[in-house]
């Protein structure tokens, strides 16, 4: 997750006392690329098998060398960086491939958290793998899951759908094409738009469904926020501090249940047209007008037919 630089908070790990690293875990015979997951804020969070393996490959393609040549300096890191992002992955890619040719092995870093996730990445990773060569990751942190892991919303299944877009109605659009989820719905969100989407949220999937707005995980002004989704669009407004940061919205997922008045126009619409066409048409024009599911509506044509 990255929208701006993360704050880098200090640790105690230092290179000097990693472990020397599996010798046939970069073994020349076994060149790789290793996609390494690094701290979103707290560099405690970093783990000892990510220092070793950004200490012993023979590249790292980060997606900001600025930003990440202070986290290699942090930890004493010294090491060949190159950058990697939107407009240059294609010629990177090819760079790391040549690279893996000739045995050696490359590491790929983000600015923070878990590459690929709403960060550059896949276009390397998917020309890596159909080279032939060997993609390994290093698990450590991610932000939507540290995030799901205490909002007090059910976690047996979940959707995560990145950052909304940026215009308004294809904000709306996409809110309308999730609002039917079952599991709970992860955002990534920046400061600027924070009060606009969970404005969007609340037209699209309703203020009553309960929500947890994650801001600035593992950082100094780490907050979490658990309300109904109308309740947190109050608190934040009332609190310009709540609007900054990096965010994380999850949002419980549908239950089920129709709302009343959705449901009250969809059952209208049926009446009109159970009878001059098709259930199966009829449900699936009712359920583009007004969000309500095409299964249930024709359930009910069946149900009123008996």
């Amino acid at each position: 997750m990255t929208r701006k630089t993360p704050v880098i908070e200090s640790a105690n790990l230092q290179a000097d006392n990693l472990p020397s690293i599996n010798a046939a875990e970069h073994s020349k015979k076994n060149a790789a690329l290793y996609v390494v997951a690094t701290p979103i804020g707290n560099l405690e969070d970093i783990t000892s098998r990510a220092l070793v393996i950004l200490q012993q490959v023979d590249l790292i393609a980060a997606e900001d060398t600025r930003h990440s040549r202070r986290l290699l300096e942090h930890f004493q890191i010294k090491n060949r960086l190159v950058s990697l992002h939107d407009h240059n992955e294609g010629a990177r890619a090819e760079q790391v491939i040549d690279l893996l040719a000739k045995g050696e092995s490359v590491a790929l870093i983000s600015d923070a958290g878990t590459p690929l996730i709403s960060d550059p990445g896949y276009s390397l990773v998917a020309k890596v793998r159909e080279a032939g060569y060997q993609v390994l990751p290093i698990p450590g942190v991610s932000a939507l899951i540290a995030a799901l892991s205490v909002a007090g919303l059910p976690t047996d299944r979940f959707f995560f759908a990145g950052f909304l877009p940026a215009k308004a109605q294809a904000r709306t659009q996409a809110l309308e094409g999730l609002a039917h989820q079952e599991g709970t719905l992860i955002f990534y969100e920046s400061p600027h738009r924070l009060l606009v989407s969970l404005q969007a949220m609340i037209s699209v999937l309703g203020g009553a469904r309960q929500a947890c707005i994650a801001r600035e995980i593992t950082k100094h002004f780490e907050t979490f926020l658990t309300a109904s989704l109308d309740e947190l669009l109050e608190q934040v407004t009332n609190d310009p501090n709540q609007q900054k940061g990096e965010f994380v919205l999850l949002i419980e997922g549908f239950s089920g249940q129709q709302p009343k008045e959705a449901w009250q126009e969809a059952c209208r619409w049926m009446q009109e047209l159970k009878d001059v066409m098709p259930p199966s048409k009829a449900s699936a024009l009712v359920a583009r007008m007004t969000g309500v599911k095409k299964k249930d509506l024709y359930q009910w044509v069946l149900e009123a037919s008996e």
